[in-house]
């Protein structure tokens, strides 16, 4: 039972977290960031975030992904006046590279079904 309101506590969180993100002023933290996971520790002392920033350059994912640890401090009180809970956690932003690593992985099988079919029009000749 306390397995299913941490999952909401998490939700919450990811919810507030994207809005905050969305909302920031910062030139250096990209507009193409979402917020995919949280997972907050039992006591609520620390929550991994995991965000993904859709941009070709990578340097631009580490960057924004080093402001929002650098601007942890105003997130987590931007955190604690949308949501109500007993302790706000610190935050630990993490780069997640998931959706950049499946788009690489469709581009191979669609050049490999490219290749392929191809090679079938050739043997058709």
């Amino acid at each position: 039972m306390a397995s299913v309101r941490y999952d909401r506590i998490n939700e919450e969180i990811k919810k507030a977290l994207s809005e905050i993100i969305r909302e920031m002023k910062d030139p250096r933290i990209s507009p193409m960031t979402t917020v995919l996971y949280v997972e907050a520790t039992n006591d609520l002392k620390l929550a991994k975030v995991r965000v993904s920033v859709y941009d070709k350059s990578d340097d631009v994912r580490k960057e924004t992904v080093a402001q929002l640890n650098r601007a942890e401090g105003f997130i987590a009180r931007e955190l604690g006046k949308r949501i109500d809970i007993r302790r706000i956690p610190t935050l630990k932003f993490n780069l997640d590279d998931s959706i950049e690593y499946a788009v690489h992985i469709s581009e191979i099988i669609n050049k490999l079904q490219s290749e392929r079919t191809k090679e079938n029009a050739d043997d058709d000749e």
